[in-house]
């Protein structure tokens, strides 16, 4: 929890991670290109006192994640989204065993999602039926850029996809994470395209889609899709760290998304180990959009007090102290925030 002038804010990290990319687990020099990727990212976004030296970057482990989010971090629960990785990584990038086992031991503070790849076929869906069992999921953490032998890239409307979503339907697998995003080193920047949101977030509608780090560098894309798909929301995941090195950038990302897809549907993520909560929990409290940029409107404590935690709380049935909670708002399920209501006309 996080308190300041009065507020208090439950927080809900809702995109870590807990990574090996230490020299013995890289398979290639693509293992090495992805995390100096992701630290150029931390070094160049991350204000000087929350800088971790490169070898700190490489792999961080379950004590110093507990640490960081909930001792020094605010954080009050914190959601798993894994990457595999196995084409750059031996034991892949994300550690199941490690991360797993952190969220048995710290079941109140800790929800452990997994991933699957649909070009595994057969195999993969028995694979999935069993993750779902053992670790009890409620969501799922895709990347359609994931190299994959020959194969560099995947579309969620792709036929197997479907197959998936449609046994995640069936496991009560009810959310679905998406990295639609900046590439990464070797990643292609063109299999993180939005345009397959679309698709599912119509053919599933009981499927939660989360669109991590909200379409970015396509926003424009993500917000007129998310507009019209009520099952559709963003996290902020990577466009939390611009607080700092673009504050007019992140109050255009923040204002685009109240306008067009209002405060219900978006949801905070340090993206840890990227980055840390502390500082953007801090920033995010502090913020608020210029007053020259009136084409957006000021943010609210309320409007706050969702996107840091009580959204991804009532998406994941995480228990929220009563004093913390907020009356339910009702806001229009599509269409833009503020746009005049046309069955009065």
């Amino acid at each position: 929890m996080y308190t300041k002038d009065g507020e208090s804010y439950f927080i809900v990290d809702a995109h870590i991670a807990l990574w090996d990319a230490r020299p013995e687990n890289q398979r290639n020099i693509h293992g090495k290109q992805f995390i100096d990727c992701f630290y150029d990212y931390h070094r160049n976004l991350s204000p000087e006192h929350a800088q971790w030296s490169y070898e700190e970057y490489l792999y961080q482990g379950g004590d110093r994640l507990m640490r960081d989010l909930f001792e020094d971090g605010y954080v009050d629960h914190a959601i798993f989204q894994p990457a595999y990785l196995g084409e750059f990584y031996h034991h892949g990038f994300g550690q199941t065993e490690e991360a797993f086992s952190l969220a048995v031991k710290h079941p109140d503070k800790l929800t452990y999602n997994h991933n699957f790849d649909p070009r595994n076929g057969e195999v993969g869906l028995d694979q999935l039926r069993m993750d779902a069992e053992r670790f009890r999921l409620k969501g799922v953490k895709l990347y359609t850029a994931e190299w994959h032998g020959e194969s560099r890239g995947w579309k969620l409307d792709d036929p197997w996809a479907y197959r998936y979503f449609e046994a995640c339907r069936e496991l009560g697998i009810r959310n679905i994470h998406v990295h639609k995003g900046p590439t990464i080193r070797p990643l292609d920047r063109d299999a993180f395209d939005v345009a397959d949101v679309d698709h599912v977030a119509s053919d599933f509608t009981d499927l939660n889609f989360v669109v991590e780090h909200c379409g970015l560098p396509r926003l424009e894309d993500f917000c007129w899709i998310a507009t019209q798909e009520p099952n559709v929301h963003a996290g902020l995941a990577v466009a939390m760290p611009f607080i700092h090195t673009r504050p007019r950038y992140f109050a255009q990302i923040m204002g685009e998304l109240l306008y067009w897809i209002g405060e219900d549907r978006i949801q905070f993520s340090s993206d840890y180990a990227l980055w840390t909560p502390k500082w953007l929990v801090e920033s995010f409290v502090d913020f608020q959009i210029p007053e020259d940029m009136t084409e957006y409107a000021p943010l609210t404590p309320a409007q706050k007090k969702k996107v840091l935690g009580l959204n991804a709380a009532k998406m994941y049935d995480i228990p929220v102290p009563e004093e913390l909670r907020l009356p339910e708002a009702d806001q229009p399920e599509v269409g833009p925030r503020g746009a005049d209501d046309l069955t009065k006309v």
